[in-house]
């Protein structure tokens, strides 16, 4: 019982401790949630001050909404201007002090790059009317604004409804500079919001005097020149503290519109756009109509340069191959002998805008680049697009857009290396991957089919079937690296189908290993490196990595018999030539964003891309349509008056006697046709007046047969 007692009266005094701890924090929650709740009644009481009713509160709101959307809208242009933030990380000052003489296969310059830093002029050192004259034109403002001319867009805006159309534009001179710069020259909004950004921040970095002489020194000014000083002495063989005034208008016009208004190749153009310049300046107040009179009378005259037309896009390829060449030696100033043929590059560029002006509103497609080798892998020709002066992004070696079914053929190789046949058997039924389950173009299937017949049809199903059932994804990426492709992809299941983006010229690059009998590492468009003093420093047969092999005989000749037969009975028939032996494949996007044509013969290969800059859908355009028509023209003219090498793989360089005698049936009634077949697929083929030509210039070629070592084929001794 003592002990009992004594336990309880030692628990006494922790109980009331306890006891008083509790009661403290209640009293403390509630004394501090009282306060609160009267500050809150305090802060609500003052706050109703300023309560509005009636029309002010729908004022009030519509403004708080639109703050919040202005908000949220803020933070999703940021988000798409942080990709261009990037570009600033490098050193984008530096545009390389290489200074780079560049000639064709043959020896004949044609063009330079580099120049721009070598020569450039100080502003200070400028005459005031030539920069004046550029900012009268080009953003007469440029003082007064931060990168975005809100007053200046307002006024041009207003321009624009006045006229029911374009014909004046908001952006600033430090905007056309973050565009030169950093971006490309495609047309959507995410690339203005870009440009807004970049504005901005290049008048954060940059003085107003350093922003102007980037501008008036990487511009393109046409004739292959970058930069105003480049420009006058293309033009006008002077310096520009010599150039007279209606001189300086004449430059100072190409600034927006270098291909319309170059003086060498329409100068009747040129010398109203000098004239629109001068007034521009008197309409600014930078002079009087009196000081421009005299220039108005006497336009400026321009130097001959004969029918001079540089292949800039070739140019702008070849420049960074002979930097990252030269670095390695330490040499900044050079001539570099290239692969270039300016005929081929003429084909080239004349194939796609032909087919653009044919059939471009027919088929809603504004946009071509190719790409041509010899099968030894030096490149011959580069289009980057249809007009370099309105945009020199180069949609040849730069745009990686989705491949279609142009792709297929990396998956059949990879197939090949594994032990298949053209005659192996696949089903060609319903097939699932996952959640994915592929469909064929017509909808239907066909039951058993050979890769070879797979191929030419352009079967969707059978690609995917082998890679999900015999391959995997991982051998077909390797094999298409190996085969020199450079763009990134993607290595997901649908890759087999063509969802990857590739350039036009890893295209070239890839089907040339089939042309190449197997051999990838081969492309190249440096043949020889000199210094000013004409010291070669570089050989390409003496310093090029060796090719390497990556298919062997048997797979390259499976694949190159497959790949005629897309031509001559498949989706690639209208790349089909009446007389050589061709082997290609055609590609198509979803919703026809894209459309392809990539094949060779045994001494050329060439990829063909149609489509346009914004990823808006042609009509739908397939790879075996325009792209195909167009090969057709290019490579028609190309082979003309040249030794023929059969395909690896194939005997003859030449097509099916039958197939001859059919084209020479064609062309014995179409000869004098005027162009290419009409892009209708099913409508009989009509041959060009190339086409008809070279018929007849091979049967002369061929009346002489007993020379060669093999019979000319019947066809065309009957020819």
């Amino acid at each position: 019982m003592f002990r009992r007692e004594g336990k309880t009266k030692l628990k006494a005094p922790r109980a009331g401790l306890a006891l008083a701890v509790d009661a403290w924090l209640d009293s403390a929650v509630y004394s501090v949630g009282f306060r609160l709740r009267d500050f809150w009644e305090s802060i609500t009481i003052f706050f109703r001050r300023f309560r509005v009713r009636g029309w002010r509160r729908a004022l009030v709101e519509l403004g708080s909404e639109a703050m919040t959307m202005g908000a949220g809208g803020a933070i999703v242009m940021l988000a798409l201007a942080m990709p261009a933030f990037e570009e600033t990380k490098g050193d984008w000052r530096n545009h390389g002090d290489f200074a780079v003489t560049f000639t064709d296969r043959y020896g004949n310059e044609i063009g330079q790059r580099g120049i721009i830093q070598r020569d450039s002029v100080p502003v200070d050192k400028m005459p005031g009317f030539v920069v004046n004259a550029v900012l009268a034109t080009e953003d007469r403002r440029f003082f007064d604004h931060y990168g975005i001319d809100f007053i200046g867009l307002a006024r041009a805006m207003n321009e624009n409804v006045r006229a029911n159309s374009v014909v004046q534009g908001g952006s600033t001179l430090t905007q056309q500079l973050a565009k030169n710069l950093f971006l490309s020259n495609e047309r959507t909004v995410e690339r203005k919001v870009k440009e807004a950004f970049l504005s901005v921040w290049l008048e954060m970095n940059l003085s107003k005097k350093e922003i102007l002489q980037l501008y008036l020194d990487r511009a393109y000014m046409g004739g292959g020149t970058f930069g105003i000083t480049a420009a006058a002495d293309f033009y006008f063989s002077k310096q520009v503290k010599d150039l007279t005034l209606a001189e300086a208008a004449m430059l100072a016009g190409l600034f927006k519109a270098p291909a319309k208004y170059a003086p060498h190749i329409n100068l009747p153009a040129a010398r109203a756009r000098a004239n629109e310049v001068l007034t521009n300046m008197v309409q600014g107040g930078f002079l009087t109509e009196g000081q421009v009179l005299s220039a108005r009378l006497h336009p400026a005259d321009i130097i001959d340069r004969g029918d001079l037309k540089a292949p800039d896009y070739f140019l702008d390829w070849a420049f960074d191959e002979a930097k990252r060449i030269a670095q390695k030696y330490g040499i900044h100033s050079m001539v570099a002998r290239t692969t270039a043929d300016i005929n081929i590059q003429r084909a080239a560029e004349e194939a796609v805008e032909f087919h653009l002006r044919q059939y471009g509103k027919d088929y809603r497609v504004t946009e071509g680049a190719v790409v041509v080798m010899e099968t030894n892998g030096a490149v011959r020709a580069i289009v980057g697009g249809r007009d370099y002066g309105a945009s020199q992004f180069n949609r040849a070696t730069k745009a990686e857009r989705q491949v279609g079914s142009s792709f297929k053929p990396y998956v059949y190789a990879a197939a090949m290396e594994a032990g298949m046949t053209p005659e192996t058997v696949v089903s060609d039924g319903p097939v699932s991957w996952g959640n994915w389950t592929p469909k064929n173009y017509g909808r239907s299937f066909s039951g058993r089919v050979t890769l070879a017949s797979a191929l030419a049809r352009s079967i969707n199903t059978v690609p995917v079937r082998l890679a999900k059932e015999k391959l995997g994804i991982d051998p077909i990426v390797k094999l298409t690296y190996d085969m020199g492709v450079e763009s990134k992809l993607n290595e997901h299941k649908t890759m087999v189908l063509g969802t990857s983006g590739m350039t036009v010229m890893d295209q070239a690059t890839g089907y040339n290993t089939f042309a190449d009998g197997g051999y990838s590492g081969v492309r190249y468009g440096i043949t020889q490196l000199r210094t000013r003093s004409g010291d070669v420093f570089y050989d390409h047969g003496r310093d090029a990595p060796a090719p390497r092999r990556v298919l062997t005989d048997q797979s390259v000749a499976y694949m190159n018999s497959m790949l005629a037969g897309v031509n001559d009975a498949g989706t690639g028939r209208r790349a089909s030539m009446p007389l050589i032996r061709s082997a290609g494949k055609t590609g198509t996007t979803q919703s026809y964003r894209d459309a392809w044509y990539v094949g060779f013969t045994g001494n050329y290969t060439a990829a063909v891309w149609l489509g346009n800059d914004d990823f808006t859908p042609t009509k739908e355009m397939t790879g075996g349509s325009l792209p195909a028509m167009t090969w057709n023209r290019l490579m028609t003219h190309i082979h003309q008056n040249i030794d023929l090498k059969p395909i690896p793989g194939l005997e003859n360089p030449f097509v099916d006697p039958a197939i001859i005698a059919k084209a020479k049936e064609e062309a014995a009634h179409t000869e004098t046709a005027d162009g290419p077949p009409a892009p209708d697929l099913d409508a009989p083929r009509v041959l060009s007046a190339d086409t008809a030509r070279v018929l007849r210039q091979m049967a002369d070629r061929f009346a002489g047969a007993e020379q060669l070592e093999a019979p000319a084929p019947a066809a065309l001794t009957a020819l």
